[in-house]
């Protein structure tokens, strides 16, 4: 890709976040064009890698290595907004682990986007609240996504309605890197939920007679999903509390660590490719292709978005100043 001039920050007014180096991979290879990397100061320890998708200048951050969790993200969505003031929104992007049911059919290397349904505004922090006598109460309530990113969804909905989008274009992207592949990621395979797995890096060891019998998708679709997505501090991979949590919360359709640290500090639209089911069978190897679908999505959204409404949009820090008051 050609690098060009050189930017200020102020020219900058995305900011997209996410939590893996395998993450990060994917967001940078989404750029239509890269800007190089940027150190804000001595305050910050952040690297920004910069570019532009489309009609709009990116700036990505990625959490330290090995640090995960809604604290991790909260800092770091504070850091990103001080070093660019001009941002106008956030998109927080990478993997998730997946809820399967009968009402939602959600397979690896789908995407699940995060959406205000029920009492939840799209994201639940479903490990936030106080224990009383009847039990543990969850409290707190997270802000729903930016309208301008709500109606952009509304708009690359119907395109998808209408055949007419460009999202299996850019996941083809990820074909000259061998470990982005769906063949690299292997075959996708969801075991019965009392099922615990056996041992080793691998299901190698674990009873084929335990694989849930699912209707056949055809190779290579991924289906975009909408609904609320769980976020906690802790990893889930326990199918029985999977699906525990997910009942007490109303139905969720993905797990993740990071989203609940953003939605009050950083207006933003959570994007999720599922890499594993949340339950004790999980790996890292879908992770490249989960990124990559995430990251094909956040692209092909941004596309839908006018860059005269981006920058006619308030300042990430002026909608806070307004919710709080």
């Amino acid at each position: 890709m050609a690098r060009r001039r050189h930017f200020s920050k102020d020219d900058y007014t995305v900011g997209w976040i996410c939590a893996l180096p395998v993450e990060l991979a994917a967001a940078q290879e989404m750029l239509d064009e890269e800007h190089g990397t940027s150190i804000t100061g001595p305050n910050d320890n952040n690297i920004y890698s910069l570019g532009r998708i489309g009609e709009h200048n990116i700036v990505i951050a990625c959490l330290p290595d090995g640090e995960t969790g809604t604290s991790s993200a909260a800092v770091g969505a504070a850091q990103i907004q001080l070093a660019f003031p001009s941002i106008r929104f956030g998109l927080m992007v990478g993997v998730g682990g997946g809820v399967p049911t009968t009402d939602s059919d959600i397979r690896l290397g789908d995407v699940v986007v995060s959406r205000p349904e029920n009492t939840h505004s799209g994201v639940v922090q479903y490990d936030f609240g106080k224990s009383t006598p009847s039990g543990f109460t969850r409290t707190g309530f997270l802000n729903a996504p930016p309208k301008v990113l709500r109606n952009a969804v509304s708009q690359l909905r119907a395109r998808h309605m209408r055949e007419e989008g460009q999202f299996l274009e850019y996941v083809a992207k990820f074909d000259r890197l061998p470990t982005f592949t769906r063949e690299y990621a292997g075959p996708d395979i969801l075991f019965k939920s009392d099922y615990d797995h056996v041992g080793g890096p691998t299901c190698d060891e674990c009873e084929k007679t335990e694989i849930s019998q699912r209707p056949p998708r055809s190779q290579g679709i991924s289906i975009v999903h909408y609904g609320a997505i769980a976020s906690g501090n802790q990893v889930m991979r326990n199918a029985a509390e999977r699906d525990r949590v997910s009942a007490g919360l109303g139905g969720v359709l993905c797990f993740e660590m990071e989203a609940a640290g953003l939605m009050n500090e950083f207006p933003c639209l959570v994007i999720r490719g599922i890499c594993d089911y949340s339950d004790s069978h999980k790996n890292k190897k879908w992770q490249p292709y989960a990124s990559g679908v995430a990251a094909a999505y956040a692209k092909e959204l941004l596309s839908v978005i006018p860059s005269t409404q981006v920058k006619e949009a308030p300042a990430v820090e002026e909608i806070i100043s307004r919710e709080r008051g």
